[in-house]
């Protein structure tokens, strides 16, 4: 089906977008799943671009127009490429971080932070999971005390993308502990702070070309003047972001999948076997069928949720069944796929078998499938 979600500008801007995933990312692609890492000048390069903050106001160096739209063509122009992995160092900035620091800081604090950032200058992360919390975000146990102007910061995070480059830390603490949900709010960290200290740059099973890291904070003086919006409210703005977010995740799964399928569809035309090409088997072609079908429907359903986040009608409902459902509908079609390659579906030097490890990640962040369900499931209440 031909999509009609997209206007002109954004045709031009994917262009754009293309040409630097291109000669930009995927040269380097070997070299950072190797070191675990980008390099800091992806951001420089990316920010001269103008793809970094594209929502945010060009006083403070972003790209001055809030449509999600252009994040997606991000999105997708880094799958396409295979570059998933790439995603967080992008859009973990554009969907993540940028918009708390936008909606929620004053005008000194977004002069402060945004035109370095937006620039590639200084890299950011979010920090919410903790070894102990997983999902349950009322639960943090990283505190906050406040002592004169400063809030003393103890605790540690896990999980965090970005975490080994990042110059400046977004943190879900608790400034309250025995007010739960009430009593989170969100800090800004930075690494240059005495007793902010990075752990294990975390060896993972898939996404190898982005980092992610263990955060320690041992008695971090934090200015007040660093807190995002007001205290106690933490959750609440987490609750209201977390729809973008997961959007996000969706779009990365959906864009990937089609990515998997195209390349599927190629190769089985192409491979033969007892004299003809794997695509002619009747079972091969239904499978490619019922695959082509369920990239279709997640592809509409997406871009239908694009337009109601646009229209500002996206509930955290609808962003949830997006979420679950794409993440585990790519681990069964980039399964599938990979069994349609064989043997050679199994060795990394095939795209399917780097695919397939990039996917597994995808029903875990940004709220687990059973968190997902969960949230729709209590909606479901009479």
């Amino acid at each position: 089906m031909d999509r009609d979600l997209f206007d002109p500008d954004h045709r031009y801007f994917r262009a754009m977008v293309r040409d630097f995933v291109t000669n930009e990312v995927q040269p380097h692609l070997p070299a950072w799943e190797q070191a675990g890492q980008v390099d800091r000048e992806l951001y420089t390069k990316a920010g001269a671009l103008g793809l970094l903050g594209l929502g945010v106001d060009e006083r403070y160096g972003g790209g001055g127009v809030e449509d999600f739209r252009f994040n997606l063509v991000v999105i997708e122009e880094l799958c396409r490429a295979g570059a998933a992995a790439i995603t967080m160092n992008l859009s973990g900035f554009n969907d993540l971080v940028a918009p708390y620091l936008n909606e929620l800081g004053t005008e000194e604090q977004r002069q402060r932070w945004l035109p370095d950032l937006c620039s590639g200058a200084r890299i950011s992360a979010i920090a919410m999971t903790e070894p102990g919390t997983g999902s349950d975000l009322k639960a943090v146990r990283t505190t906050a005390v406040r002592d004169g102007d400063a809030y003393v910061v103890n605790g540690a995070k896990t999980f965090i993308s970005n975490g080994v480059l990042a110059d400046l830390v977004v943190t879900v603490v608790s400034t309250d502990p025995k007010a739960g949900r009430d009593g989170i709010s969100l800090l800004v960290l930075e690494s240059t702070m005495e007793g902010f200290e990075r752990g294990r740059k975390l060896d993972k099973v898939g996404l190898r070309a982005q980092d992610t890291a263990e955060l320690f904070f041992t008695d971090v003086r934090v200015p007040v003047s660093h807190l995002l919006g007001e205290e106690g409210h933490g959750f609440r703005y987490l609750m209201r972001n977390l729809r973008q977010e997961r959007l996000s995740v969706a779009a990365t799964a959906v864009a990937s999948m089609e990515r998997t399928l195209e390349n599927t569809v190629r190769y089985t035309g192409e491979r033969t076997a007892f004299g003809r090409p794997v695509a002619d088997f009747q079972a091969n072609r239904f499978t490619l069928a019922e695959l082509a079908t369920e990239v279709q429907v997640a592809r509409v359903f997406l871009d239908r949720c694009v337009a109601e986040l646009l229209a500002g009608r996206l509930s955290s409902v609808d962003a949830a069944m997006a979420k679950w459902w794409t993440t585990e509908l790519q681990q069964r079609v980039v399964t599938r796929c990979l069994q349609l390659h064989g043997g050679y579906g199994y060795m990394r030097e095939f795209e399917v078998a780097r695919d397939f490890l990039d996917a597994r990640a995808g029903t875990l962040y940004a709220g687990t499938t059973e968190i997902m369900k969960e949230i729709i499931g209590r909606s479901l209440r009479p």
